[in-house]
């Protein structure tokens, strides 16, 4: 059974788990398994990842390959139709990471102001190392790994990436003025 529900300005859509799913608890950033037949409410669907929260209110990240347990078709989200080999690294990877979104915060995270460099050089051993150095919006943040570990993963997945190197940075700490104005707009700050 499916319910759709619109609060503000977001629709959710309440689904009951296919199978067991493993997820991610928000904002822990702890591993759980979901039971099947749980009822959820997916409350975003971005960047292939999903947030759900249950009837007890708890939140967690559903990633891409088990989209299936809440009646979802996954897709690649490191693929991009739009942009191919030809297309230069550098905007390549600035694609990849706008695929990055914080599970509580409809928006990507080169928008809300997270990024903070991107580098890419020559690797050591042929193909190019990527250095990102981003931060979290909350230093206690426990998602912090979960989010590195997705933009390791979206940059490793691009042809002529052999290195990746994620570092979380808090200097300077992050604040809502790092935001760009399309990502203020989207959450009304405007």
């Amino acid at each position: 059974m499916r319910r759709r529900y619109t609060f503000d300005m977001y629709s959710r859509e309440e689904v009951t788990l296919a199978r067991d799913v493993e997820v991610i608890q928000i904002p822990d950033g702890l591993p759980a398994v979901l039971a099947e037949g749980s009822r959820v409410i997916i409350t975003q669907e971005l960047g292939g990842s999903f947030t759900v929260m249950t009837d007890y209110g708890a939140m967690f990240r559903v990633d891409e390959q088990n989209a299936d347990a809440l009646g979802k078709e996954s897709s690649p989200a490191a693929k991009d139709e739009a942009l191919d080999d030809a297309t230069p690294l550098e905007e390549r990877v600035w694609t990849q990471l706008r695929k990055c979104y914080d599970p509580e915060i409809p928006v990507n995270i080169v928008d809300l102001g997270l990024v903070y460099d991107c580098t890419i050089a020559d690797g050591p051993t042929g193909g190019s190392r990527v250095q990102v150095k981003m931060t979290l919006t909350a230093p206690g943040c426990g998602m912090g790994p979960v989010l590195a570990d997705d933009v390791k993963r979206r940059i490793e997945s691009l042809a002529g990436v052999a290195e990746t190197d994620i570092e979380i940075v808090f200097d300077p700490p992050w604040g809502p003025n790092m935001m760009t104005e399309a990502a203020k707009l989207e959450l009304g700050m405007m």
